[in-house]
């Protein structure tokens, strides 16, 4: 897995909540036992038009959207079933950070992102980052007004710089495990290799019957 420390890229903004990971990737396409080939299907039911065409009023269509690789969305993203194929379409599609927002209402806390789907960005080497819910309003201002708009997002030093005008700054935090899982690109077998000298040891003198 590609280690992920500092990334510059084109901002796309996806105003919708609630993204469910059918609509990420549609279960069509959950056939095939390769891990290649689902980025062009990214969000397939609102990206093509029913003759196979590129639907011009989806959002990330948009020209001025071309060559994206931060998509800046609503909370919730990414609920629904546990499928990591979701996660293989977003990142074959280009995307290396996802956006979301956190809100706190009637005194509950929305996250930005499902659990598990957040864990299998993780896994795939794609940053998920939580940011209050004015932070992404703001995001989704800048980018409606500054098409082309570009952001440095920096794992390590935990900040998300949009460079618009005037630059725009925010901090974010995330879980100190998965950050250091993407800053050394370890995926879950990069993980239990560590362990292969307890691993080791153990299948060394075990009861092999048990």
């Amino acid at each position: 897995m590609t280690p992920f420390t500092t990334h510059t890229g084109i901002v796309a903004t996806l105003n919708r909540a609630n993204v469910d990971t059918d609509a990420i990737i549609p279960k069509q396409f959950l056939k095939s036992i390769k891990r290649t080939g689902y980025g062009p299907n990214a969000f397939f039911d609102w990206r093509y038009t029913a003759d196979g065409q590129p639907d011009p009023d989806f959002e990330l269509n948009q020209p001025r959207f071309e060559g994206r690789s931060i998509l800046v969305t609503r909370n919730n993203f990414g609920c629904g079933s546990s499928r990591e194929h979701a996660v293989w379409a977003l990142a074959q599609d280009g995307y290396r950070v996802i956006i979301a927002p956190r809100i706190q209402r009637d005194g509950k806390r929305l996250p930005g992102f499902a659990d598990i789907f957040r864990s299998n960005t993780t896994k795939n080497g794609v940053l998920a980052v939580e940011l209050p819910e004015e932070a992404v309003d703001t995001i989704f201002t800048l980018v409606a007004e500054n098409p082309g708009l570009k952001a440095t997002v920096d794992l390590t030093t935990l900040k998300a710089a949009f460079h618009g005008p005037g630059p725009t700054e925010f901090d974010f935090e995330i879980e100190p495990g998965a950050r250091e899982q993407l800053l050394k690109g370890l995926d879950d077998i990069d993980l239990t290799l560590h362990h292969v000298e307890a691993i080791d040891r153990f299948e060394a003198h075990h009861e092999t019957w048990l």
